[in-house]
């Protein structure tokens, strides 16, 4: 008879959920910052107003907000997945591999806490 846990200790499941939380709001103002770098019109002076000038710097700072307008969205999807990690700490399924059914190492768990994958599934991938 194997002694494989398949779930996690209450003592292990409050760390993960601190840890979570902690990256969640780090994450939410970091995502407030990026918004507010690709929402920000707020310089439209006319400083240079040289027409070279003036297409240079209208075409770099509308690659810096698509840039952020995509950080921005993994940003979210990240926030997301950090959500859905304490959704699976409260339905007892957190830390189970998808794939093997195994425990996740708790060592990836802190690094990657919404991992929902092993090491040994995400090799295999």
């Amino acid at each position: 008879m194997s002694d494989v846990r398949v779930k996690y200790l209450e003592q292990d499941l409050k760390e993960f959920r601190e840890i979570i939380n902690k990256k969640i709001a780090r994450a939410e103002q970091d995502l407030v910052a990026l918004k507010a770098a690709y929402k920000n019109d707020a310089d439209n002076g006319t400083n240079d107003t040289s027409s070279s000038f003036k297409s240079f710097d209208e075409g770099s700072e509308v690659m810096n907000k698509e840039k952020n307008v995509q950080l921005a969205i993994r940003q979210e999807k990240f926030i997301r997945d950090l959500n859905n990690a304490l959704l699976r700490i409260e339905n007892g399924t957190y830390g189970v591999c998808r794939v093997t059914g195994k425990l996740i190492q708790k060592e990836r768990l802190k690094l990657v806490p919404h991992a929902t994958l092993s090491i040994e599934a995400k090799r295999k991938q």
